[in-house]
């Protein structure tokens, strides 16, 4: 696996050198200290990961990585916690908080080798790891819903508001999203309004012309229309 390490702090580089050395299948093809050199040495090297900070000279790591046509898979390395939910919104394997140890760095090298560019089912590895969980910030913090914990996921304006058996949390982001990232697990998109998760349906009964009511699992009832009913008559094999 080809590495390339991003960091303004050459003694941050060096440590993350030193932590790879416990895992020999990485090799480090290069490291710089700034977005635009990592720009081209992504470009020339096509690494696997890179591990790339955040707050650098000229650009930041994120605006590094929207110049990019197809940025390779990173872990995070900042000193900065409030950044969190936006780094893994961009899809990051993980988000090491300087100063991290070598235990903490080998859990991210566990996440990356789980979730490494294979593709999953026809999606791309990236969306099969975001078909796993959720990240969203809940009352001031960074909250990972895994989506096995959800039970259905329901539109509201700009917002979807994302149901598990004990709570709701609202994420900016659109339903059709979701149907798209979450196609290969256990969601239907029974309504315009709603996906629900499959295994949380415990009932479902005739409300009205060509309408269904669906009863989940923590009490909730969600409408599915008579296209999503038929979804879910397919999925449930009736």
């Amino acid at each position: 696996m080809k590495v390339i390490i991003i960091d303004d702090e050459p003694l941050a580089r060096e440590h993350v050198k030193a932590c790879l050395k416990q895992h020999p299948e990485f090799k480090v093809i290069g490291d710089c200290g700034d977005g635009f050199s990592g720009i081209k040495l992504i470009q020339e090297f096509q690494p696997d990961l890179i591990f790339l900070d955040i707050q650098m000279p000229k650009i930041t790591g994120f605006e590094m990585l929207e110049l990019l046509e197809q940025p390779p898979w990173v872990i995070f390395t900042t000193a900065f916690d409030e950044y969190a939910l936006k780094a893994f919104e961009a899809h990051a394997i993980d988000y090491l908080l300087k100063p991290f140890g070598q235990d903490r760095f080998d859990a991210a090298i566990q996440k990356f080798n789980l979730f490494k560019p294979n593709s999953v089912n026809g999606i791309s590895g990236k969306s099969a790891e975001e078909s796993k969980r959720i990240v969203l910030r809940h009352q001031g913090e960074i909250r990972i819903i895994p989506t096995k914990d959800i039970l259905s996921i329901e539109a509201w304006d700009d917002y979807v508001k994302v149901h598990t058996q004990e709570q709701t949390f609202v994420k900016k982001q659109t339903l059709s999203y979701y149907e798209d990232i979450l196609k290969t697990e256990s969601f239907i998109r029974c309504h315009r309004s709603h996906l629900v998760n499959i295994s949380a349906i415990t009932a479902i009964e005739h409300s009205g012309p060509e309408s269904w009511e669906i009863r989940l699992t923590n009490g909730y009832h969600v409408q599915a229309s008579k296209s999503g009913y038929a979804k879910l008559k397919a999925a449930l094999g009736i």
